[in-house]
């Protein structure tokens, strides 16, 4: 099955993981990570400076892609937009 997100396919037989995240600054210079959306909710409470929102997506030969979003609410219409071409497939 191909999906596409922001304009790009991809192939889902060959996704390993794809996941959405928080974006988060270390502390350490320009350094980021991500921390699961859960946590940023209930422990970060201001705590961390928040960078932005992800979609990240691994595939097995270790090639990774990210889309970045400044808001929640973006990256969660996204993210319903994936979700509703993983329906028409059933």
């Amino acid at each position: 099955m191909i999906i596409t997100i922001k304009e790009k396919q991809f192939d889902t037989a060959k996704i390993t993981q794809l996941y959405p995240a928080a974006v988060v600054k270390t502390g350490h210079e320009d350094e980021t990570t991500q921390v699961s959306l859960e946590w940023l909710d209930v422990e970060a409470k201001g705590k961390v400076e928040l960078v932005g929102y992800g979609i990240f997506i691994h595939f097995s030969e270790d090639e990774k892609h990210t889309f970045m979003f400044d808001t929640k609410e973006e990256m969660d219409e996204e993210i319903g937009y994936i979700a509703s071409q993983f329906k028409k497939e059933k």
